[in-house]
């Protein structure tokens, strides 16, 4: 046999090596995301994060010798939507495990649609909501509202901050973000001495930071919210000349925050995932080489700044996809189990360990607190 031959056979072979494997059923990945809308810079890279990931998955030869599918709908920042498109994945699209709802609304919209068909759900919402009392088919990859709050908090204390101004967003998330650093305050001697609101699609936050600005005795102040409303309150906050620490939730742990609160960003500190600043991390960090990874395929990919939400999606992902493979099955109950009894998973939240009792698996180590400093996000000192 001469060598072209030997070629043309060798080539045959990996082609019909990948055919066999994409001749299986596909393994579907159900999702509902934010791609529009308020939330749109949460869910537009969660999308990204798992078409380029479930391409890639299937370059290497799928799960358990069978490719993975994609099946996404957009639920345009609209938790009433998020309903109607779950259902359809579940009774409709016959999809075998979801990885979606980028807010908290969302996820609980589609919750007891979950629960009821039976099928492991990995949310990528914040609230401790979600996970909080456990629920049988519902895990979550980022970190909890509450976790925020206590690790804002605590910086706080370091820095002899005790009494706190508190701006939250009336959405699932920012109220449950209210409810939880109420709850959690006095924990850490922080007192609330201003609390105010504000609406998921307001342009002006400036009446109430006006009405924080005049409150005796206030040290710093906490925004709790997420999307565009963050920003715009940033930008209000510079604007009114407010000389105090300003502080945010993780709702806004991405590039795209300082570009939409310009300038008025440079200072601000808030809890996020290691994934914002890969490269500032010790080499000794366990999460360093996942997040790195992922930073430097998503940005090759999309030519655009990686963001903590979709490093959620990645989580979301790789959490499944490891679960079907320690099941070696689809069967939805053996997945579900499998997703409980994840041990040492290192990923771009954190190093997750879940159980019977915790759908999250993260502790508040899996959070850094960050600084904006020249425009770009830094380990806080």
């Amino acid at each position: 046999m001469n060598k072209s031959i030997k070629k043309l056979a060798a080539g045959a072979v990996l082609i019909l090596g990948a055919f066999s494997a994409f001749a299986a059923d596909p393994i579907k990945i159900g999702s509902v995301l934010s791609v529009t809308g308020p939330a749109a810079f949460l869910g537009d890279p969660e999308l990204k994060t798992l078409q380029m990931y479930v391409e890639d998955i299937n370059k290497k030869g799928g799960v358990l010798g069978r490719p993975l599918e994609l099946v996404h709908y957009d639920d345009g920042s609209d938790a009433g939507k998020a309903n109607g498109f779950t259902k359809r994945l579940i009774e409709d699209d016959k999809v075998d495990v979801l990885v979606g709802g980028t807010t908290t609304g969302a996820t609980m919209s589609a919750a007891p649609l979950v629960e009821k068909a039976g099928i492991p759900f990995i949310s990528l919402a914040g609230a401790v909501v979600i996970v909080e009392p456990v629920k049988k088919w519902l895990f979550k990859t980022p970190h909890t509202d509450r976790m925020a709050a206590e690790k804002v908090f605590e910086d706080m204390k370091k820095r002899g901050i005790s009494k706190v101004a508190l701006l939250s967003e009336t959405s699932g998330f920012g109220g449950s973000g209210k409810k939880e650093s109420e709850g959690v305050a006095a924990k850490y001697g922080i007192t609330l001495v201003a609390n105010e609101t504000y609406g998921p699609k307001d342009t002006d936050m400036s009446p109430q930071l006006t009405k924080i600005k005049g409150t005796p005795g206030v040290q710093a102040v906490f925004i709790f919210g997420l999307g565009q409303g963050p920003a715009i309150a940033t930008k209000n906050f510079k604007q009114l000349s407010v000389n105090l620490p300003l502080y945010h939730a993780h709702g806004v742990a991405s590039e795209e925050f300082i570009k939409l609160a310009g300038p008025a960003a440079e200072g601000i500190r808030l809890p996020a995932a290691a994934l914002l600043v890969a490269n500032k991390l010790n080499d000794k960090d366990p999460q360093k080489a996942v997040a790195v990874g992922y930073s430097k395929a998503f940005e090759a990919r999309w030519k655009t700044d990686v963001s903590t939400f979709g490093g959620h999606a990645y989580d979301g992902l790789m959490l499944a996809v490891d679960a079907i493979k320690r099941a070696n099955s689809t069967d939805k109950a053996k997945v579900r189990d499998a997703l409980e009894a994840t041990k040492g998973y290192v990923g771009t939240g954190g190093i997750v360990n879940m159980s019977a009792t915790d759908h999250m698996g993260l502790d508040l180590s899996a959070f850094r607190m960050l600084e904006v400093k020249s425009g770009d996000w830094t380990i806080a000192q």
